[in-house]
């Protein structure tokens, strides 16, 4: 399981379940950027922000505890890169939604 340093299960599961959370959390701030208030904008984005920065910690944490003894840290910090590439992608396109158009 554990080759070169990293666990490929791990990395495989971990990059599924951020791509189906950054779809969530995606149509969750797109909502919130097409709300006609303010307190549902804030509600929305700040939401979806949370709610991906608690699961990705969870995840983590339930990897490193199941893993105590052979806990990966490239694999965390390969996670930790994909995090980082899906919340630039969403936020991109998220400026693009909230651009308005000429």
């Amino acid at each position: 399981m554990l080759d070169n340093g990293v666990h490929h299960n791990v990395l495989l599961f971990g990059n599924l379940a951020l791509a189906s959370l950054s779809a969530f959390t995606y149509n969750m701030s797109r909502k919130g950027v097409q709300a006609e208030s303010n307190s549902v904008f804030m509600l929305r984005v700040y939401g979806a922000m949370i709610s991906r920065m608690m699961l990705c910690l969870a995840g983590i944490t339930i990897y490193a505890v199941v893993n105590r003894a052979n806990t990966s840290r490239y694999t965390i910090f390969t996670l930790m890169f994909f995090y980082a590439v899906y919340a630039i992608c969403e936020n991109v396109s998220l400026q693009k939604v909230a651009r308005p158009q000429k």
